[in-house]
């Protein structure tokens, strides 16, 4: 049966065989998952993704948001998608029941979704921004905080937003103007503007909970200065009950070029001087609080670019099949014409869009895994292990993956030719959506100032090295099979290279040459995220060439060849660009420093 949105033998290959998953059940903290709970979660997952978020994903995007007099409302269709998804308690999978949340893996909430961002990213918006806002609450609030909020918001009957971004704050937070002015109950009045508000004004939810940056007045200057409070909507009572509208206004949404059915708003505080919050967290730690959540918020976007590129890639693969256009390039002159599937340039894109959604798949998991050997670590020697190899490749997950996911749903677009381009097929909708996965939650290009400047050598270069040694593993594997050498030698030498790349620019960081260094921060990220997407299809070849040796079923026989062949096609092709890519790097031109502003144009 043709595959949609993604493909189930593939997420249970990577949480079964790769990754091995249901050994979480050995713990007390993960005790009800078992292989079998985790199968269910998964199936009812795909379930609610395919029989209810991908019906709607069009019809919301056609319909979009819509704004009138401060109100917002989302399509149609997200209202009973919305109910179904609260009734899942799908909101807070990995959260404390007690709020609830499911407490499962993180390595199993990101199977889920999976399939839930490749039928609906636009409609997933809305959920990630509450589960984030949550886990704010939930990790700086006060008992009395959490007790008003957290519930209400990981159930769903609350939404959530970040207000962060302001029209001259982008990138540099720590230019916001946003004011907090410290009243006699304790509480403040908070005035400023924000911008590019996902979610900041919806009619899903009763109120919506809006933890907001600003500065309280005498703070110092930069993000040394930022505070973080709580502000919600309409204002919450010490017994739990809903009082005032509290002066959160709305002005107006976005016309963006994707996520239509995401309403991204502009949004005033204290525009009547009758707005409140109260503190989350320490006075000007602001800024501390929100680099604690950013490690869920960029791998959720990883997630989302991904699920893009996966759901495009399964299009293309079945449209490929059925499509009948052309004959053979060997058959005799007037042969009946051929699916495109058999013309080898929708080959060479078919592999290329397989082998890099599957090697995304697998380091998304991967990050989850390390999540949840965390969580249940013994030791905080081991714990910090854990988060080292996290921080290191959460730039990757997040920066990497949506540059080429995009790329991937570019190649979508282009195996259905023409039709790609019309809004007859999802393809193109997937295209636009993709987009905004490399710009929020910090630019691609952050995420690779924030690889080069702060991860490479994080703990004095430990956690990069910790890494090197876990991908030294499997290439150690591979060599064990005469099959996979040459492949694992191609990586060995890409991970030498790689190890070379990193110490050079290293070196400059703390030099003269720091700004050629950072010009090289993104073809840096590039050949950071090939190296390591070549050892998670070797770990899959290597997965696989072991299943193959046990006679698996026959039906098993193809997908686990397919592993093979996919690992030695990215390897051989894409590995050796990535080692000319690390000479480049190398050289050190600094062509893009020496040019003079001038010289661009006018």
């Amino acid at each position: 049966m043709a595959q949609t949105v993604a493909d189930r033998r593939d997420v249970d290959f990577v949480l079964h065989e790769q990754l091995h998953v249901e050994q979480l059940d050995r713990h007390d903290k993960f005790r009800e998952f078992n292989k079998k709970t985790v199968d269910l979660i998964v199936s009812e997952a795909r379930n609610l993704a395919l029989k209810e978020l991908l019906p709607c994903q069009r019809e919301a995007d056609e319909e979009g948001c819509t704004f009138d007099s401060g109100r917002v409302m989302v399509p149609k269709v997200f209202h009973r998608a919305y109910d179904l998804f609260r009734q899942g308690e799908w909101i807070a999978m990995c959260d404390d029941p007690h709020w609830g949340g499911q407490g499962m893996p993180a390595t199993v909430a990101l199977a889920a979704n999976n399939f839930f961002n490749g039928a609906n990213f636009p409609f997933m918006l809305h959920n990630i921004l509450i589960h984030g806002a949550g886990k704010l609450v939930e990790r700086f609030g006060t008992d009395k905080q959490k007790n008003l909020y957290l519930k209400n918001m990981y159930t769903g009957k609350w939404g959530g937003s970040m207000l962060l971004t302001e029209p001259e704050a982008g990138s540099d937070v720590g230019a916001l103007t946003t004011r907090a002015v410290k009243n006699d109950d304790g509480t403040y009045s908070i005035s400023g503007s924000k911008i590019f508000i996902s979610s900041g004004e919806n009619d899903l939810v009763e109120n919506i909970i809006h933890p907001v940056l600003a500065r309280i007045d005498g703070a110092p200057a930069g993000t040394a200065g930022i505070s973080l409070f709580l502000v919600p909507k309409y204002w919450v009572n010490d017994d739990g009950s809903t009082g005032d509208f509290n002066d959160v206004v709305c002005t107006g949404i976005e016309e963006k070029m994707g996520i239509h059915g995401s309403p991204t708003c502009s949004m005033t505080l204290g525009g009547k001087g009758a707005c409140r919050g109260t503190l989350l967290g320490d006075e000007n730690k602001g800024m501390r609080a929100m680099f604690v959540m950013m490690n869920e918020a960029r791998l959720h976007v990883g997630m989302q670019g991904f699920a893009c590129a996966g759901a495009s890639y399964l299009n293309a693969l079945n449209y490929a099949k059925a499509r009948i256009q052309g004959a053979a390039l060997t058959a005799p002159k007037g042969s009946s014409g051929v699916s495109i599937i058999q013309h080898p340039d929708i080959r060479r894109i078919l592999l290329t869009m397989k082998t890099v959604s599957e090697g995304m798949r697998s380091l998304l998991f991967y990050t989850g895994f390390l999540e949840d050997m965390a969580a249940v670590s013994k030791s905080d020697t081991e714990k910090a292990g854990y988060q080292g190899l996290i921080d290191v490749l959460i730039p990757v997950a997040k920066g990497y993956i949506t540059d080429r996911a995009f790329d991937m749903c570019s190649m979508g677009v282009q195996v259905f030719g023409g039709y790609g381009f019309t809004k007859e097929y999802p393809q193109e909708q997937l295209l636009r959506d993709c987009k905004i996965t490399q710009i929020y939650e910090g630019t691609n290009g952050i995420q690779a100032m924030d690889l080069l400047g702060r991860k490479i050598g994080l703990n004095h270069g430990q956690a990069f090295m910790d890494l090197v040694a876990e991908v030294q593993k499997t290439i150690a594997a591979a060599k064990k099979d005469a099959s996979l050498i040459s492949v694992a030698n191609i990586l060995e030498t890409t991970l030498t290279h790689l190890k070379e790349t990193a110490g050079k620019l290293s070196a400059d960081l703390g030099s003269e040459n720091m700004l050629t260094a950072f010009a090289h921060a993104h073809p840096f990220l590039d050949v950071t995220g090939d190296t390591l997407m070549g050892w998670m299809l070797l770990w899959r070849a290597v997965t696989a060439a072991r299943k193959l040796a046990e006679n698996p079923k026959k039906k098993d026989l193809a997908f686990y060849q397919g592993q093979i062949t996919g690992a030695r096609f990215f390897i051989n092709t894409m590995l050796p660009v990535a080692q000319a890519k690390m000479a480049v790097i190398q050289t050190g031109d600094t062509s893009a420093l020496d040019m003079d502003e001038a010289s661009f144009g006018s």
